[in-house]
């Protein structure tokens, strides 16, 4: 019988259902919005009980597309955005929202702690974010202490939706090596972490460890009653987003880097040496055992999205109505123009900055006769200068540039974005088959998890498949790198600067 792999690949803007065959065939996905809830400015949070129900829905409808029965599933994996917080209480019961990674209700915590970072990082290896864990649980000892009193266990994303699935509590070891929550030389908690973040009590309340491909449990009756999936059914412990782009597009060592746009601005290559305090770097632990180097924020494709918002309302209307999306339409913008169009900077810092901490959104060089349409295609331009600036800081590591950058998330839909980020990069960029490339990844891991293939090496072999390249262009590199040290010399002078703009803002809030 063929075997068939499930992932659930729930990240901050969707959650996403899907299914593979054993030569990395997607055979379906089903897909719902990640209903983001935003109590107070700075709070994101989910409803748990409100995502379980999701889950069971999306899950049935994903078997009925790819018309296969729960009971022809072979394994399943779970797969999550990183950073963020799910806890339960001391009876392993849903008690308050899970916290996305988009949250920053901790940033003032945040911007203390990395001041501090020399304390840790020889522990953990990691700089300090307002979404990691022990930040947010810092915050709400300070600001919630009656929640936090109830937190009987600590979990991410991925590792609290396969509780929901077994009934079982593990906390696979990528996605806590990426929170500041172990010792990646011992590849184990280390009192001394909870000790710097002032919340000692929460050592106690982690879960155990596992790798990626363990068996962590089966699918449980009550989860076959919502999802249809057949109990009995393995489990496996799955993967933080990035490390299943990585896998999925075959990014296994430091010859070739990882690009994801999508919510998050995400660069990383797997390495046998972990990154420097002073190169501004995370390390976190990768699946196959090497160390994960990474440079991200979240200064990606959400930008987009939310101009479009504010500028092309009645554009996205008139697109609707004639049946066509307005991606669609701006796909076919982006072919007709070029590096020259405009002559914009934009600063894709709405969620988030990766320079200042309190720099925002911005565009620089408007004029009486700029278009709108020069205003979009500025904030394409602007997320591939975000990643290029995250990328030169890999290549530093590094020392030297990697072959070929394998790319994923949703900017991976646009061609012509894909071959501006060749450009403004410029190095060539590959995209693999499937386009669902978390589920991919997952199904990856599940395939090693059964059996199937012996090592993720093999596996990602025989299940990940190159479909298109995308070379530089050597005229469009030249105009671009002239736009990006423009770009680098305006976000340089205005370091240190942006203080006054928050006060002024926070000011007037008030």
């Amino acid at each position: 019988m063929a075997n068939h792999f499930l992932t659930i690949d729930n990240g901050g803007t969707n959650t996403k259902v899907a299914i593979f065959d054993e030569q990395g065939n997607q055979l379906a996905v089903a897909a719902f919005p990640t209903k983001n809830r935003e109590p107070h400015p700075g709070f994101h949070e989910i409803d748990l009980n409100e995502l379980r129900k999701d889950l069971g829905v999306a899950i049935q409808s994903a078997l009925d597309k790819a018309k296969i029965d729960g009971d022809q599933i072979t394994g399943i994996s779970t797969v999550g955005h990183g950073k963020g917080l799910y806890v339960l209480d001391q009876q392993h019961r849903i008690f308050m929202n899970g916290i996305l990674s988009a949250d920053n209700r901790a940033e003032e915590l945040a911007i203390g702690f990395e001041q501090r970072v020399h304390e840790i990082f020889d522990i953990s290896h990691q700089h300090v974010m307002a979404s990691q864990a022990p930040v947010i649980l810092r915050w709400l000892k300070e600001n919630a202490p009656q929640r936090y009193q109830q937190i009987g266990t600590v979990l991410s994303n991925k590792d609290f939706v396969r509780f929901l699935l077994t009934g079982e509590i593990y906390q696979e070891i990528g996605d806590v090596s990426g929170n500041n929550l172990i010792n990646l030389d011992t590849q184990n908690y280390d009192s001394r972490l909870f000790e710097f973040f002032g919340i000692p009590e929460v050592a106690a309340k982690m879960p155990r460890l596992v790798q990626a491909t363990d068996l962590c449990g089966h699918i449980s009756k009550e989860a076959q009653q919502l999802t249809g999936i057949q109990a009995g059914t393995p489990v496996f412990g799955g993967m933080f987003d990035i490390d299943a782009c990585a896998i999925a597009t075959g990014v296994l060592d430091n010859d070739k880097f990882s690009l994801i746009a999508g919510t998050w601005n995400m660069n990383i290559f797997p390495n046998d040496k972990m990154a420097s305090e002073n190169s501004g770097l995370m390390n976190s632990i990768f699946p196959t055992g090497k160390k994960l180097i990474e440079a991200s924020s979240p200064t990606s494709a959400g930008n987009l999205a939310i101009v479009i918002k504010m500028l092309m309302t009645a554009e996205q209307r008139d697109a609707e109505a004639s049946g066509k999306s307005i991606y669609d339409n701006l796909e076919v913008f982006l072919e007709n123009t070029d590096a020259a169009f405009t002559k914009l900077i934009y600063f894709p810092f709405l969620y988030g900055s990766n320079a200042d901490p309190d720099a925002s959104g911005a565009f620089i060089g408007l004029r009486s006769a700029t278009t709108k349409s020069e205003m979009i295609r500025a904030v394409y331009e602007g997320i591939a200068f975000a990643h290029r600036y995250h990328v030169e800081k890999l290549l530093k590591v590094l020392g030297h540039q990697p072959q070929v950058v394998r790319m994923s998330g949703g900017g991976t839909n646009s061609p012509n974005w894909v071959q501006m980020f060749a450009n403004i990069l410029n190095l060539p960029i590959e995209l693999v088959t499937a386009n669902e490339l978390g589920g991919l990844g997952g199904a990856i891991t599940s395939a090693v998890g059964v059996g199937q293939y012996p090592d993720l090496e093999t596996a990602v072999a025989q299940m990940s498949r190159v479909k298109v390249r995308y070379e530089p262009q050597p005229d469009q590199v030249a105009l671009y790198n002239q736009k990006y040290r423009a770009y680098v010399s305006l976000l340089t002078a205005l370091d240190g600067h942006w203080q006054d703009l928050k006060n002024f803002q926070e000011g007037v809030a008030k």
